[in-house]
């Protein structure tokens, strides 16, 4: 698995990262694309039980799946080769990186399904201080199109209520903080997007409010294989099956190390 940081980062781009809670990473991945992008033609060919695609009425479809790393070989070879793990390490300022999961999102042409801001945190059975997630395009991208991050929100000082796609809370009796009407009152945010080319990755904290526009107008698929990674000090955070991932198989109680074969160490590499 990576060990070295034969890719170092600046020290403006690891400060941009813990400020703003996002950075873009220009051709970080650029010699996976192709690999990662046969591993999203083979995963969409078997999707796994993870499966979550939505195509609304008169919409193209949107495709998501999660947890496959291990099944698709394209990715399990991105995860434990790739410098994925020692990128991580530096923005977060780890000694210990561990992998959470992955994510793979495919907008076809079309797609009018809008992501709604959000933060990842409150979904997630993790907690801890040193957590980043990659969003890593496989196509052309346009700012129109690319993740939009809001800079400063991972230090709010709290989580939001999650919600579904459907406008449903993810949690019942969640007295938690509705998201604020950002797209009402943009002028009040700033508001992080870049244009971006296949290999780049935008790194996020989880506590980053995020979301992404519909792919109307766009003459091209937005295939994006996400992965999440997390730092020192992270635990478990019982979500009792329902978070996203549900990861509702493992035994670890609240408040337990996140450790276990489910979140392989990727920094530095086991002996």
């Amino acid at each position: 698995m990576s060990s070295t940081a034969l890719m170092s980062l600046s020290d403006s781009q690891i400060a941009a990262f813990h400020d703003d809670g996002a950075v873009l990473l220009k051709g970080v991945f650029a010699p996976w694309v192709e690999t990662l992008r046969a591993g999203i033609d083979r995963l969409m060919a078997d999707p796994g039980p993870l499966e979550r695609s939505y195509q609304p009425e008169g919409s193209a479809p949107f495709f998501q799946d999660l947890c496959n790393w291990r099944r698709i070989p394209q990715f399990r070879s991105f995860v434990e080769r790739s410098e994925i793990g020692s990128l991580a390490a530096q923005l977060m300022g780890a000694h210990e990186v561990r992998f959470f999961h992955d994510h793979v999102l495919v907008k076809e042409p079309g797609t009018s399904l809008v992501t709604p801001w959000h933060q990842d945190r409150p979904y997630y059975c993790a907690r801890g201080p040193k957590t980043v997630s990659f969003w890593i395009p496989l196509d052309p991208v346009p700012a129109t199109n690319a993740l939009e991050c809001v800079a400063g929100s991972h230090q709010w000082g709290h989580d939001h209520k999650p919600m579904r796609f459907d406008g449903t809370p993810l949690y019942a009796d969640d007295d938690s903080i509705p998201m604020p009407d950002i797209d009402g009152a943009r002028e009040h945010y700033r508001i992080l997007a870049w244009d971006m080319a296949p290999g780049d990755a935008v790194a996020f904290d989880f506590g980053t409010v995020h979301g992404a526009a519909a792919t109307v107008g766009s003459i091209n698929r937005r295939r994006v294989f996400s992965a999440r990674l997390v730092g020192d000090g992270t635990s478990f955070a019982d979500r009792g099956g329902k978070g996203s991932p549900p990861f509702s198989h493992l035994s670890l109680q609240d408040g337990d190390p996140l450790v276990g074969d489910d979140f392989p160490v990727l920094y530095p590499s086991p002996a």
